[in-house]
């Protein structure tokens, strides 16, 4: 028995396709995850010669000099503007060993199979290669929730995507296969001055609501988030919203790669090491 899906592969596609045109007015978000890639990347002493950036956007990210790239994206506007290929994540069409660098940058999220679409990234890739990933992750956009659940007290429905935390975004690369995972996480905090301006942001910038299981608020229900949201506002009427970034690194398995030390190769004693004095 198939599994129901959590989002709708089609709204994600169409909320893609009518976020293309003015993705640049709303594309904080997708910035801070580019810019925090590019830090780690930049700390890697190796050259990249193929790459993949899956869940492309505006084809914002900047490849390494010399590198070829790959762009591809659910949406097919996005894709198109990149002159790449329209895709899922979880239904890569490479062969093993493709790449030698995947990235993905703000689409993860919303990935039906998560798990699968890592190991995908991980077979995709060469050994030795990596891959840095970037979500919108858990403890994200609580002004927003607590206004929702406010509003719709009574007859409360599901609007937010089901976030992921650092913790078990490392658990997922340990489980994809990946060798020395990291997963780690930043924090954004926006100021609005209404609920409206958030929720613009959130359909320009492709992350409202894309559940399969969907349904309308209301206008009365609108307006009571509103007046929610604008209760948590500061003196100057602006109310801070915050966004929590997870990033992701893993690399391809390698017979080169530092392993961890055998189980009992050690020399000194744990209760020689606890004397005074050290040995």
């Amino acid at each position: 028995m198939d599994t129901p899906a959590i989002f709708s592969a089609s709204a994600r596609r169409r909320q893609r396709d009518r976020a293309a045109n003015h993705f640049a007015d709303h594309d904080f978000l997708r910035v801070a995850m580019l810019d925090g890639i590019a830090d780690r990347l930049s700390a890697v002493k190796r050259s990249f010669a193929d790459i993949l950036d899956v869940g492309c956007f505006d084809a914002a990210f900047v490849p390494p000099s010399g590198a070829k790239i790959l762009r591809a994206d659910p949406g097919f506007a996005f894709a198109r503007a990149a002159a790449g290929v329209q895709m899922d994540e979880d239904r890569l069409p490479f062969a093993d060993g493709s790449f030698d660098l995947v990235v993905a940058a703000g689409t993860l999220d919303t990935v039906d199979d998560l798990p699968g679409a890592l190991t995908l990234i991980r077979r995709v890739l060469r050994p030795d290669g990596l891959f840095l990933g970037a979500f919108i992750g858990a403890g994200s956009l609580p002004m927003l929730r607590a206004a929702l659940r406010e509003a719709e007290q009574d007859r409360p429905v599901a609007r937010l995507h089901p976030q992921i935390d650092v913790r078990s975004a490392g658990d997922l690369l340990l489980r994809a296969g990946f060798a020395l995972p990291v997963a780690d996480k930043e924090s954004l905090t926006v100021r609005y001055g209404g609920l409206g301006r958030l929720i613009d942001d959130l359909r320009g910038m492709a992350a409202a609501n894309v559940l399969s299981a969907r349904h309308p608020l209301h206008r009365a229900a609108l307006a009571r988030a509103s007046v929610a949201f604008a209760r948590h506002a500061d003196p100057d009427g602006r109310t801070s919203e915050r966004f929590e970034i997870v990033f992701l690194t893993g690399w391809s398995p390698s017979p080169d790669q530092p392993q961890p030390a055998r189980r009992g190769s050690g020399t000194t004693s744990l209760a020689a090491a606890l004397r005074p004095g050290g040995r």
